[in-house]
């Protein structure tokens, strides 16, 4: 994609093109049109592009961009990308005095039949597709070729369904269509700015095997997200069928977690050599089970392609106990398969949405894992438009908020009507965590108006005792205690929960109302702030005893700096108790879990976060490891000791939320911190704890490279970092001295014995 100004009168010239065509049709627009001048007079050349659906482009039979599933998915009633495309070399290495564009159109996220729990929520009924190729010539003269009337549609013979997979017949297209105009609204289109969704890598097969029915399993040994591109030949209408899964259970396809979602391929040959990629469609999986295939299964007939949007890796790391390698690990590939166009919650089943209380959870380590700048700022941005336009300015639970559309069926409901803590929280929390990470005031003012809406809802729920103890929450959702059908029965009480949440976000809130001379604002915020803190220790706290006396309730009083001591060192210690008591297996959910080993370091238990850290038995961040995860799963135990898939009606096998701990092995374990916002100084703290004998972090800033490498031998700790030129920081040692650093390198030792 160029990175040059895009011209927003680009699409002007362009119609809005669609066909009558049932659900699922993939519909191909063609136009064929004589050049004024010969190609080589060509010195630019550019296309732009949206849908209301998802297309592909292509200039005299091949594509215009490797980029695939554009525009992607946004908050299509009041922001609608567009791309722009440089394809002057391709025109130049073409030949001809006439070129054919090609447009390709499927329902994608617009028309998807989106949502759980049949809601078959869609933005609208007709999808459509605009697209302008502007061509400039050496003597200054220009062509545009913008999709009009008298471009041609016909049915393409695919089908295409971003849950139930692609059919693709590779014999040709099964008839014409009239193309017809219609229109949208163009206040909606903005040029791209999120990272476009590409291929990344590819994977090669593993092994095959038969299931105990006889069906052919193939496994590509991590679970991923994308689809499986195969070469195969065979007769002529002969079909081939993948279906994909991300587990096995009792040796068969693990199917039932997809819920509705078909996830399957179907390919029908043409008789000749075929190579198929269905890329109008993605799935989540480590399985694919091959039916119809021509002979023999080939292996190297297969690879899987991993598709996400386009992000740097800056951030990694790695220590002595290979079970935490393999949670970053995990924790990496579970934010490849869910940053895709949108920060979602599973890439799988019939849901794949961007839950807001997901993202809320996890960006402080996604933020480090990948630059997610942009990504995420694209997503906030319609985060504020969603919010904007609710009823009450409140944060959907869902970004894009496709739901609104839902055809629930009776008597499901959620609380779409009322603020809602850490869902709603993200409109504060994920621009926080950016701030942290990247330091960018601009962005920060882009994303300010949406916390000033979150907080004025979430004030309408707060109580005459100063609580935020009205309206519905979802609370510490997923807590390991809560039956499988009720994640929502958590043992924090919701409204602790709550009032943790609106303290946190409300000083975060003053602090960027400071940062942005907001001064009137930061004065509210620090109010809501104090009344919040106060009421919280009035109501829920006694002599260091948290309400509902768990561990999720502790790591947020603690974390968020609503105790004071002595009630402070209680609680920790209460915690530690807590901790203990369960045998370190993990008893937090969505709302705990960033911060529990947060709240253990910081109250000097540093001994209790790493042995909840490395504890292995169900529930805690190691027992999927132990059982095979490749990826994050949605619950401790999505499956069971003995191979079983939780018997829940919701379960995935890569949802990021629960690896949020993954910042705090960054920072705590690693020992790389922002002192500053954006690394402009930066902290060197690893604190060495029992398991783990010597780890190595490093994070590519804004401001350069910094690195921490640490040792412990026999109870001398070494430690070697390294800063980016002009930058300052702070090495704080185990034995708790500290010694100020400049740009380069480090090397210190100390004795813990």
């Amino acid at each position: 994609m160029t990175t040059a100004p895009v011209d927003d009168i680009a699409l002007a010239a362009a119609a809005f093109l669609t066909a009558d065509t049932p659900r699922n049709a993939v519909v191909r627009f063609r136009t064929v049109s004589a050049l004024d001048q010969p190609r080589d007079r060509i010195t630019r050349a550019t296309l732009h592009a949206t849908a209301h659906g998802v297309y592909e482009a292509s200039l005299d039979g091949e594509p215009v961009t490797e980029s695939v599933l554009n525009p992607g998915w946004t908050s299509y009633e009041w922001r609608l990308a567009y791309q722009t495309f440089d394809v002057r070399g391709q025109l130049a290495a073409g030949s001809g005095s006439e070129l054919r564009l090609e447009l390709l159109l499927a329902d994608g996220w617009y028309r998807g039949d989106l949502g759980f729990a049949r809601a078959n929520a869609n933005y609208g009924d007709e999808i459509s597709v605009a697209a302008a190729l502007t061509i400039e010539y050496a003597d200054g003269s220009q062509q545009t070729i913008a999709t009009g009337p008298e471009w041609t549609a016909e049915d393409s013979g695919i089908r295409s369904s971003l849950y139930n997979g692609q059919t693709i017949d590779a014999r040709g297209a099964a008839g014409p269509l009239e193309a017809r105009v219609t229109d949208i609204d163009r206040r909606t289109l903005f040029p791209q700015s999120a990272p476009l969704v590409m291929r990344q890598e590819t994977l090669k097969p593993m092994s095959v095997q038969l299931s105990p029915s006889g069906s052919v399993l193939v496994d590509f040994g991590q679970n991923l997200v994308g689809w499986v591109r195969c070469t195969v030949q065979g007769e002529s209408g002969h079909e081939v069928t993948l279906r994909h899964a991300e587990v096995l259970e009792d040796g068969e396809l693990g199917t039932r977690p997809l819920r509705g979602a078909a996830a399957t391929d179907v390919f029908v040959l043409s008789g000749g050599l075929d190579t198929f990629e269905p890329t109008l469609t993605f799935h989540g999986f480590r399985y694919v089970e091959v039916s119809g295939w021509p002979g023999d299964i080939d292996l190297d007939s297969f690879e899987a392609v991993v598709v996400h949007s386009e992000m740097k890796r800056i951030g990694t790391f790695e220590c002595s106990e290979p079970l935490v390698n393999q949670l970053i690990h995990n924790s990496v590939w579970g934010q490849k398969g869910n940053f895709l166009s949108v920060p979602t919650d599973c890439p799988q089943r019939d849901e794949r949405l961007g839950w807001t209380g997901d993202i809320a959870a996890y960006a402080a380590s996604a933020a480090f894992q990948f630059d997610s700048a942009d990504f995420l700022d694209g997503w906030l941005r319609d985060l504020f438009v969603e919010t904007e336009h609710a009823d009450g300015g409140i944060v959907p639970l869902t970004v894009p908020d496709v739901l609104k559309y839902a055809n629930f069926p009776d008597g499901f409901s959620l609380p779409w009507h009322r603020a809602t803590a850490v869902w709603g929280d993200a409109a504060v929390w994920v621009p926080q965590a950016l701030w942290h990470a990247y330091g960018d005031r601009e962005r920060l003012a882009a994303h300010y108006p949406a916390m000033v809406l979150h907080l004025g809802s979430a004030e309408r729920d707060v109580s005459a005792s100063g609580l935020w103890d009205l309206g519905n929450q979802l609370g510490d959702w997923l807590d390991p205690d809560a039956p499988p059908e009720d994640p929502a029965a958590a043992k924090a009480d919701p409204s602790v929960v709550a009032t943790a949440c609106l303290y946190r976000s409300a000083s975060f809130a003053a602090e960027a109302a400071t940062i942005l001379g907001a001064d009137e604002d930061a004065a509210r915020w620090r109010r809501l702030a104090e009344t919040t803190r106060a009421a919280f220790n009035q109501h829920y706290v006694d002599g260091g005893i948290v309400l509902s006396d768990c561990a999720t309730v502790y790591a947020l009083a603690i974390v968020f700096g609503l105790l004071d001591d002595p009630d402070l060192a209680r609680a920790g210690d209460r915690l530690a108790e807590l901790v203990r008591a369960a045998d370190y297996r993990v008893t937090t959910g969505f709302a705990g879990t960033p911060f529990v080993t947060w709240a253990l370091s910081e109250t000097g238990h540093v001994d209790d976060a790493y042995a909840l850290l490395l504890e292995r038995e169900c529930p805690s961040w190691l027992y999927p490891i132990t059982m095979g995860a490749t990826t994050i799963w949605e619950r401790w135990d999505s499956m069971l000791p003995d191979g079983t898939v939780n018997a829940g009606e919701m379960t995935s096998f890569n949802h990021y939320a629960l690896g949020a701990v993954a910042d705090w092995v960054y920072q705590v374990v690693g020992g790389v911190r922002p002192a500053e916002p954006g690394y402009s100084r930066v902290r060197i703290q690893p604190v060495p704890g029992p398991g783990i004998t010597w780890a190595r972090t490093r994070l590519e800033t804004p401001r350069g490279v910094v690195s921490c490498e640490w040792e412990l031998v026999d109870g001398e700790f070494t430690i070697h970092s390294s800063l980016p030129d002009g930058v300052e920081g702070d090495l704080v040692l185990p034995d708790g001295s500290a010694v100020r650093t400049i740009d380069g390198e480090t090397r210190w030792r100390c004795d813990l014995r």
